[in-house]
């Protein structure tokens, strides 16, 4: 049983890797555990979430902007 405690925590420190296509909202969900979609949405409205583009009406993020995003956060908690 330690040894499984040990596995998750090591999982939940390790970073997931990005897929190399656009992001859903849902695929942010999925990535950050987030409770819900709408999250997603209220970061957009608030401009606190990563930059999101629109493809017609669907919402849309670039990897490489999440990643970003992610690094800022993670800079600015160390700060």
């Amino acid at each position: 049983m330690g040894n499984r405690r040990l596995a998750v925590a090591e999982l939940a420190d390790a970073p997931r890797a990005l897929p190399s296509r656009y992001l859903t909202p849902d695929d942010l969900v999925e990535v950050f555990d987030l409770p819900s979609v709408e999250t997603v949405y209220q970061w957009r409205r608030k401009r606190t979430g990563p930059r999101g583009f629109r493809v017609g009406r669907h919402l849309r993020f670039d990897p490489a902007d999440v990643r970003a995003w992610v690094d800022s956060q993670r800079a600015g908690a160390a700060a």
